[in-house]
């Protein structure tokens, strides 16, 4: 099942991609924070997966930070949609 842990990991990479792109060609400023979400994923994800010894403190800043990161993206895209 590791392949599954690959593959997420090759789609997180894919929207940090989409996500600097919707910020840089579409004039988007939450793609960054989208971009900024999802590297952290990856990040964490192959920490993990590597086995890597990194702090939990650490961790969570950085998880919290996505967590901003991608709750600040969703509200501007609800305000953008009305």
């Amino acid at each position: 099942m590791q392949y599954l842990q690959w593959l997420s990991i090759f789609c997180e990479a894919v929207v940090v991609i989409l996500g600097v792109l919707l910020a840089a060609q579409k004039k988007k400023s939450y793609g960054w924070c989208i971009a900024l979400c999802f590297a952290i994923y990856v990040y964490y994800d192959a920490v993990k997966l590597a086995g890597l010894s990194v702090s939990q403190d650490f961790l969570y800043v950085i998880f919290f930070i996505a967590t901003i990161s991608i709750l600040w993206a969703v509200g501007q895209i609800y305000r953008e949609t009305k």
